[in-house]
């Protein structure tokens, strides 16, 4: 392996490993170290001390293999089996979440196979207990589009004007993937199975890093109403604090290579993917969502 940079941080100890910002409100690219090395006992601890200061890191270069990936997943927590099963991918690996836009012979099939995930959002929202990290490998990527974008929301909560955080302290939203998957999705709704399993649940609109303590929003397209408050006019304040949560300076925006690694903080990000052209190009990305805790 190439030799590895030590990355010295602000209380004197060093790290085995460069740590490559990658915007200035969050993200940052491991280099200096192979995943098997970052997996270790050794190293792991201090991979997950960049996760939770940057909020999301990225792997280059890096050979994946389906099972590789859930073990890998299982160092940040349980990993989630999705409800949505027409997209797991491998009947051994159940947690693997795929997207792809291919045909039985591997061509491209015009369809893109999930919208819902062009809009802001975040893992597992509409779960009691939430995403805590997503992890994303890039099988094949588009020459053009199919990037992902991911948006502060640390820094969209200290943005807040007192007012605001005042406003949104105390309320409650209800997230619901039903709604989202109608809204974005709607011609391959859930079945009435799927819904059973995943009722509408509130979470704190404010909530805190149950890790670093910090404050963030916590909202997205999987948020349909506001407890409380009249359903129109919880929308509406809705939609307008997701606009308000992704200014361009908060927003860091990832071109995928092949063979990529991305971890990222659900608690503290909202991510989307953007179009591309699902009749001539191919993308086949594969996800693995690690569950959390209760938003308080």
């Amino acid at each position: 392996m190439d030799t590895a940079v030590d990355h010295r941080r602000a209380s004197g100890s060093r790290r085995p490993f460069e740590v490559r910002p990658l915007h200035p409100a969050l993200g940052a690219e491991i280099a200096g170290i192979t995943l098997e090395e970052a997996v270790g006992e050794a190293v792991f601890a201090e991979i997950y001390d960049v996760f939770l200061e940057r909020g999301l890191i990225l792997f280059h270069d890096v050979d994946l293999p389906p099972a590789t990936q859930v073990a890998f997943a299982r160092r940040f927590g349980e990993v989630q089996v999705h409800v949505m099963n027409q997209y797991h991918g491998y009947a051994d690996h159940p947690e693997i979440y795929r997207l792809a836009n291919l045909d039985a012979d591997g061509n491209p099939n015009g369809k893109h196979p999930d919208m819902g995930t062009m809009y802001w959002h975040t893992d597992g929202s509409w779960r009691p207990t939430t995403g805590h990290a997503t992890m994303m490998y890039s099988e094949m990527v588009p020459s053009e589009g199919g990037e992902t974008h991911f948006a502060d929301m640390y820094g969209a909560y200290e943005s807040l004007s007192p007012q605001w955080k005042e406003r949104l302290g105390s309320l409650k939203a209800f997230h619901n993937l039903d709604f989202s998957r109608t809204r974005r999705h709607g011609h391959d709704p859930m079945t009435e199975e799927q819904k059973a399993k995943v009722p509408p649940v509130a979470h704190p609109v404010v909530r805190t890093h149950p890790e670093t303590g910090r404050k963030s929003l916590f909202l997205g397209d999987h948020a349909e109403w506001i407890d409380g408050m009249d359903y129109a006019e919880g929308r509406a304040l809705i939609e307008e604090i997701n606009a308000m949560a992704t200014p361009d300076h908060l927003v860091y925006r990832h071109h995928w290579s092949p063979r990529q690694c991305i971890v990222w903080d659900n608690r503290c990000l909202l991510h989307r993917a953007t179009g591309y052209d699902p009749a001539t190009e191919r993308r086949v990305m594969r996800r693995c969502t690690v569950l959390g805790d209760r938003p308080y």
